[in-house]
């Protein structure tokens, strides 16, 4: 299982952001661990390609930046005293996914987390929002809250595509289960999707090498699971289709509270962050809970 001792949650005071904070806080008192809850202050003078340095800040920015550490004080001692945990209320001046990361990586976080949406303008349409670009650069696994964190997860779904990250994938699924269900899930992929429309389309039986697919993925997703077969019990599911429609359709119709993939699988790159990879796609399209867990360092440009 995972490690998990430090936490750093992200909250610009929304509500979303609330819900990613009190899902990091259970999680850490899951974990027995620490919880450094983080917010950035933007500076008014910071625009789009404008990067300052520390003695540049102005005394508003100074003074809206000790405001702002007053308020994250009070909503840490709330928390601290709901949860029984150890909180670090922190506030940084600058570009929010730039200091999340820098933050995450200065306390060796092992888990970001943060709401599915924070901050909105027109200039995040083109970039993409906070956590988009969190995702690029954060070196450790991030969680993207959307759902309510009253309850602990129910259903937990492993989404892996036996890349060398799916054995990580399914240890932090089980390391945030906290005893609920949990299934590794396989799509067949586009190439299967493609060759049942093709069939379908010519009328062609393709029943003998869909269940030939299937029986391979079947053995790989043994091997997989071979390491924690006496440890735990994890569900097994090979579906055909589009990966990501596919992960999508099993989330939405088994109610999954959250599911688990790697941030890159195969084929993953800047390409996929141009043209859409399984993951992005999942991570701004499920309507739960999504961990990406990254395989090794993020991509540099930022």
């Amino acid at each position: 299982m995972p490690s998990l001792r430090c936490i750093v949650a992200a909250t610009d005071f929304s509500a979303l952001a609330e819900r990613a904070v009190r899902r990091a806080a259970r999680i850490a008192r899951q974990h027995d661990a620490d919880l450094h809850v983080l917010h950035v202050v933007r500076p008014l003078d910071l625009y789009p390609g404008l990067t300052l340095g520390p003695d540049e800040f102005g005394q508003h920015d100074q003074d809206l930046q000790q405001a702002e550490q007053s308020r994250l004080d009070t909503m840490a001692a709330a928390l601290s005293g709901e949860f029984g945990i150890r909180i670090h209320p922190v506030t940084r001046l600058g570009r929010a996914h730039t200091e999340i990361a820098a933050y995450a990586q200065e306390v060796s976080a092992d888990l970001v987390a943060a709401g599915a949406r924070g901050e909105s303008t027109l200039m995040d349409l083109f970039l993409g929002s906070t956590v988009s670009r969190v995702l690029r650069v954060a070196a450790c696994p991030v969680l993207i809250v959307r759902k309510a964190a009253d309850d602990p997860y129910r259903q937990v779904l492993a989404a892996v595509d036996f890349s060398p990250v799916s054995a990580s994938v399914v240890e932090h699924a089980l390391g945030l289960a906290e005893g609920a269900r949990v299934d590794a899930l396989h799509v067949l992929g586009s190439e299967v999707e493609q060759r049942l429309r093709k069939a379908k389309l010519a009328q062609l039986d393709v029943t003998d090498w869909l269940a030939q697919r299937r029986t391979e993925a079947a053995k790989q997703l043994d091997s997989l699971l071979e390491p924690i077969a006496n440890s735990a019990a994890v569900g097994r599911l090979i579906l055909p289709g589009f990966p990501p429609v596919a992960i999508c359709q099993h989330i939405d119709d088994g109610h999954i509270d959250l599911v688990v993939l790697g941030r890159h699988g195969y084929g993953g790159g800047l390409q996929e962050w141009l043209l859409g990879s399984v993951s992005k796609d999942v991570a701004f399209a499920a309507a739960c809970d999504v961990l990406l867990i990254s395989p090794g360092p993020p991509d540099a440009g930022r």
